[in-house]
């Protein structure tokens, strides 16, 4: 089987080419990537389990061309590749909308024309928009940032892919956890920093907005899982925790009981975005979890160098 990442070299990407490079089914797995936020962590300082497995392409969503020809001969494509942001940030339109949106329509449009078999996409909780109760799958997307609008439109784009094969759109929540390609803009990732070598995190708003989140280690599993999973193809929230900042702040405190905690603009209440796990999903995806947040983020916390 061989397999595309787009987006490979990120976050996610790192975790999940971990897996499948291990699977015996497995021939090659294609990393297309533009290295558009200059993290070379996924190429450097580690080696890959049969890493004569990992081919590196360089490539833009698109270029049209390049991706017919990395498409030849691929039997799976994970679409992980996206202009990413913070939650709720709404800055720069139009880079979301040429790369999340037209740069998934064109590589659809590549994959209409070759023999891949299955696609897998990562979308965003975001497309939801916000939400005082918990949302489910069934509920009617209204996006409020322009991050969010054009994930909303990249799922129209590979909707169109299922009366082809089997495709599957996962709607992940903040994804946090060790890894070496990580991201520190996510909140998690960047109060557990702020915590361990600075004793201080910086707070936006009361603490008490809810945001979703989905450990590194999950989300990467359920997607190299649903290679082989008895599961419906369809739209599925990709979800772990339905947690308030403060939430994020106790667990942190409990490791580092002298941490301290500032608030930035605490009088505004900020928009809040529940979303419901989806256990049924992650039972099936083998991905349920027995440790509490805290005991997560001590095993992060042992990670960092000092």
């Amino acid at each position: 089987m061989q397999i595309l990442i787009t987006g490979g070299a990120g976050y996610i990407g790192t975790e999940l080419t971990k897996l499948l490079v291990s699977r015996t089914d497995v021939s090659e797995v294609i990393i297309y990537d533009n290295l558009s936020r200059s993290n070379y962590n996924f190429f450097i300082g580690h080696s890959f389990e049969n890493s004569k497995k990992v081919r590196f392409e360089r490539g833009e969503l698109l270029d049209s061309r390049h991706l017919k020809k990395v498409l030849s001969g691929v039997d799976v494509v994970y679409h992980l590749a996206a202009k990413v942001t913070t939650p709720f940030a709404n800055t720069d339109p139009h880079i979301y909308e040429q790369v999340n949106h037209w740069g998934t329509a064109e590589l659809i449009y590549a994959i209409e024309e070759s023999e891949v078999k299955k696609f897998i996409y990562t979308s965003s909780t975001s497309v939801y928009g916000s939400s005082k109760e918990s949302v489910h799958e069934e509920a009617h997307p209204n996006p409020k940032t322009f991050y969010g609008i054009s994930k909303l439109r990249a799922e129209d784009h590979v909707s169109r892919l299922s009366n082809l094969m089997d495709t599957f759109v996962f709607r992940c929540g903040n994804v946090y956890g060790y890894s070496r390609s990580m991201r520190f803009d996510a909140v998690i990732n960047k109060f557990v920093f702020e915590a361990h070598f600075n004793k201080r995190i910086t707070i936006h708003g009361d603490g008490r907005q809810h945001r979703s989140f989905i450990h590194i280690n999950h989300a990467s599993k359920a997607l190299e899982t649903v290679l082989d999973a008895d599961i419906v193809p369809g739209v599925y929230n990709l979800v772990d925790r339905d947690l308030e900042v403060l939430d994020i702040v106790d667990a942190l405190k409990q490791m580092i009981p002298e941490l301290e905690f500032l608030f930035v603009n605490q009088h505004l209440k900020l928009r809040q975005l529940k979303v419901k796990p989806n256990n049924l999903i992650k039972d099936q995806l083998g991905i349920s979890s027995s440790q509490t947040l805290a005991e997560e983020l001590t095993e992060f916390r042992s990670k960092l160098s000092f």
